[in-house]
């Protein structure tokens, strides 16, 4: 009995308990409520302990997050995830990756309702004396042929580095696969500062205008993933030193590939929408830097 239990006779993987789930849960949900703490100034008398709350939540999740990614890698490294077992994480990387879609396509329907039907916000409009018009009156944007083509670039290029170190891993070119990983992580820091030092010298601010608001939305979310991506993929590199991919697993390298490419695309709608097309008929600023 107990060898059947040892050696089960089937390709699915029974997990252990684990209280990842449910502690990521509690972190998530006080994240939630530190933020809006924070956000709105609440709290008793003039105690406002919402950055203290939204910041200790952060850091438990980041270790949460970091100890449950730490247990899936041991049970990859013990032969649990066979190919059926593959096949399910497959399908979960799948509908994340989809979910994360919808919640894009949720800044761009803001931005497209506030740039296309901006009448329908008439007082909030005549509030701000910015007139019925996209990008709205007073409003100078970001010159989209200088810092975001940059960045552009830069990103199509490191859609090409994970491509190659995906590649060379099924072809068993280690230092290929660690090479197109660094470079790849190299131009994700890379995106990631020319992004910062947009947004320090930005004609406009996240706050007195629907352009604004919409923009650093969007972008900034972007950006956020932009950063998740380049751990995610830290991670792998990490583990292509220590020998830990190989041809018949590498399930993590596939979804951080997966996903980068899924970061590219979304960059590649918000340049096309928000940088070039509000920029048509709008007043440029001088180019940044």
């Amino acid at each position: 009995m107990s060898d059947a239990h040892a050696k089960p006779n089937h390709d699915f993987h029974l997990v252990s308990p684990s209280p990842w789930p449910i502690l990521a849960s509690i972190g998530a949900f006080f994240l939630a409520v530190g933020g809006i703490m924070w956000m709105k100034q609440l709290g008793p008398g003039t105690l406002r302990p919402g950055g203290l709350v939204f910041g200790a939540s952060l850091i438990a999740l980041i270790f949460i997050a970091a100890s449950w990614w730490v247990d899936v890698v041991r049970e990859s490294q013990s032969g649990f995830h066979t190919p059926v077992v593959q096949l399910g994480l497959r399908y979960g990387m799948i509908l994340f990756i989809a979910s994360e879609v919808m919640f894009f396509v949720a800044w761009f329907w803001a931005f497209f309702d506030a740039s296309l039907f901006p009448g329908e916000a008439q007082e909030y409009i005549r509030a701000q004396a910015v007139g019925s018009q996209w990008p709205p009156k007073g409003i100078e944007v970001i010159d989209p042929w200088h810092l975001p083509l940059l960045n552009t670039l830069i990103l199509l290029t490191s859609g090409t580095t994970v491509t190659w170190a995906h590649h060379a891993l099924l072809t068993g070119d280690r230092k290929g696969l660690k090479a197109g990983l660094a470079l790849t992580i190299a131009l994700g820091a890379i995106f990631t500062l020319v992004q910062a030092y947009e947004y320090v010298h930005a004609p406009f601010a996240f706050k007195g205008s629907i352009f604004g608001a919409t923009f650093f939305m969007a972008t900034g979310f972007h950006g956020f993933h932009v950063i998740i991506g380049t751990i995610f993929l830290t991670v792998c590199l990490i583990r292509a030193f220590v020998g830990q991919l190989s041809v018949r697993h590498h399930l993590g390298l596939e979804f951080a590939a997966w996903y980068w490419h899924f970061v590219d695309v979304i960059w590649l709608f918000l340049f096309a929408t928000i940088y070039i097309w509000s920029s048509w008929g709008a007043h440029i600023e001088a180019p940044i830097g």
